[in-house]
C-alpha cells in the first residue's frame, strides 16, 4: 500500500495535532528534521522525521500510520453523497468528509486538505469549473486530484473541465465502484477487491 512519504508543515500538523506555527517553530529550531523546497520558502517533512518527531514527544503515531487518504466528496444530491460515503467507508483506507455546495467545498479543502475531490460540476451556487479553477490557483494545493461528476454530457465542457484543472470526469449515473476506480487509479493505491 503506498502511503505519502513527504509532509508539509500543514498535514504534519493535522497528523499530530498541534497548530502548524508549532511544527513551524519545531522544524526551524532543528527538533522536526526535514528541507526546504528548493527556491522557496516552503517546509517538507521526511515520514520517518515525523515519526521520530511524534515518538520523541509522546504523540501518538497511529495517524501517520494508519495511511488512510483523505477524501473530499462535493454535491448536493444528499443520496448519492451517502452512497458514496459508504462504497468509501467499506473500502476502508479513506478519511472522508463531504460538502453539499461550492462555499463550503472551498472552505474544506483549504482546512481538510484532501488528497482527492469528488465534485459535482452542478452545485447550488457555484459551479464545479470555477471549484477547480480555485484549487488550482492556490500552488499548496497542487497535489489534490479532482475527478468531476455531472449529468451533463457535452464534450466541450468536459475539455472546460479539464482545462480548469479537472483530473478526471466521470458521466452521471456511474456506478460507485467505477468511481473507486478511478480514486485509486488517480492516486496510486491498490484496489481491494472484496472476497
Amino acid at each position: 500500500m503506498s502511503t505519502k512519504t513527504v509532509f508539509t508543515t500543514g498535514e504534519a500538523a493535522k497528523i499530530c495535532k498541534v497548530s502548524q506555527q508549532t511544527i513551524i517553530r519545531c522544524f526551524d529550531n532543528g527538533t522536526l528534521k526535514g528541507f526546504r523546497v528548493p527556491g522557496s520558502r516552503f517546509r517538507r517533512i521526511p515520514r520517518n522525521e515525523l515519526y521520530s518527531f511524534m515518538r520523541d514527544n509522546g504523540i501518538p503515531t497511529d495517524a501517520l500510520e494508519s495511511g488512510k487518504r483523505k477524501l473530499l466528496i462535493v454535491d448536493d444530491d444528499q443520496e448519492l453523497v451517502e452512497l458514496m460515503l459508504d462504497t468509501f467507508q467499506r473500502d476502508g483506507r479513506f478519511d472522508i468528509k463531504t460538502a453539499n455546495n461550492g462555499f463550503d467545498a472551498g472552505m474544506l479543502v483549504k482546512e481538510f486538505r484532501p488528497d482527492l475531490v469528488v465534485l459535482d460540476v452542478m452545485l447550488p451556487d457555484i459551479n464545479g469549473k470555477e471549484v477547480c479553477q480555485r484549487v488550482r490557483s492556490d500552488s499548496t494545493l497542487e497535489a489534490v486530484k479532482i475527478i468531476c461528476i455531472s449529468g451533463m454530457v457535452e464534450q466541450d465542457k468536459v475539455a472546460d473541465l479539464r482545462a480548469a484543472g479537472a483530473d478526471d470526469f466521470l458521466q452521471k449515473p456511474f456506478t460507485v465502484d467505477k468511481l473507486l476506480d478511478r480514486a485509486c487509479d488517480l492516486l496510486e493505491i491498490e484496489r481491494v477487491v472484496a472476497s
